[in-house]
């Protein structure tokens, strides 16, 4: 079950590798994510200590919670759990020029919570504009596809 997704991600940058990992998350921060509330836009994955961290991942408040929690440990960074292997492999790719890692979606799978993160490279401008042209020019013919078979 799919509970946030970073729809700017797709747009803004073309995905070379896609790998699922999990999310260290304390308690209320897990019930919070539950409750849909939370954001990926302008997050991103980096390497620190020799472990990928999601750096400005929004986290918002549980709306049961007992204790006070201040506003800048809403956005801090979270742990990602990988195997070794894998994050070496993430942090060579990192390292190329032009590339970097940003999370896609966060799922729940068996009651655990699975962040899928991606290496992507940013399109150029001109490329954004091909694909809006392309998703406009499909819903047009969308469009006369449906009133085409409205008067037959």
């Amino acid at each position: 079950m799919i509970i946030l997704t970073n729809k700017k991600a797709y747009f803004e940058y073309q995905i070379l590798d896609k790998y699922t990992c999990g999310i260290k998350l304390l308690g209320y921060e897990a019930k919070a994510l539950r409750e849909g509330k939370g954001r990926l836009e302008g997050s991103y994955v980096n390497v620190i200590d020799k472990k990928l961290q999601v750096i400005n991942f929004y986290i918002g408040r549980y709306s049961k919670i007992s204790q006070k929690i201040e506003d800048q440990d809403l956005s801090k960074t979270k742990i990602l759990l990988l195997n070794k292997k894998e994050i070496s492999n993430i942090v060579s790719e990192i390292s190329q020029k032009g590339k970097s890692c940003i999370p896609l979606n966060l799922r729940m799978e068996h009651g655990l919570f699975k962040l899928e993160i991606a290496v992507v490279k940013g399109k150029k401008e001109f490329e954004k504009k091909v694909v809006t042209k392309e998703r406009q020019l499909k819903r047009e013919l969308e469009r006369e596809k449906k009133q085409a078979g409205t008067w037959v």
